[in-house]
């Protein structure tokens, strides 16, 4: 349990550092992560999961996540993350959601990540995402 308590810290500080480069080695290199705020919720492999974090980290101004609660047990791979967050986008646009991770890992590398937010980004964030996605579909980048 104290192995993925650190993984999910380190993880979360990490993003918030907003260096790919140091977020990315937190992850398998065929790791999936999905999360509904990316304009591909489904991030397959280091490639797609790099486009989508210069995305986020291209909007995001500072982030901020307090951990509310960790889940796992020794014998299994996997764990639960509950996490109050807040983002700032550039602008000043605040945003304040609480949302749950489920994280499969192996040896400290993330192989699966997902989010489950409280809801779908509002206002101009989401329109963004909405947008992006659009574009990226339409460009090839994602199906």
């Amino acid at each position: 349990m104290e192995e993925f308590a650190e993984l999910a810290r380190r993880a979360l500080q990490t993003f918030t550092t907003k260096n790919v480069s140091a977020v990315l080695a937190l992850f398998a290199e065929d790791a999936i992560m999905i999360d509904p705020h990316y304009p591909e919720p489904e991030m397959r492999g280091k490639a797609s999961i790099q486009r989508g974090l210069l995305w986020a980290f291209g909007n995001i101004e500072t982030s901020e996540f307090t951990i509310l609660r960790t889940w796992s047990e020794a014998s299994q791979p996997y764990g639960v993350i509950e996490a109050d967050t807040h983002h700032v986008f550039h602008g000043g646009i605040k945003l304040h959601f609480a949302q749950v991770f489920i994280v499969e890992y192996q040896a400290n590398l993330i192989y699966r990540l997902q989010s489950f937010p409280s809801h779908g980004p509002p206002g101009l964030p989401g329109l963004s995402t909405g947008i992006t996605r659009l574009w990226w579909r339409l460009s090839g980048k994602i199906k």
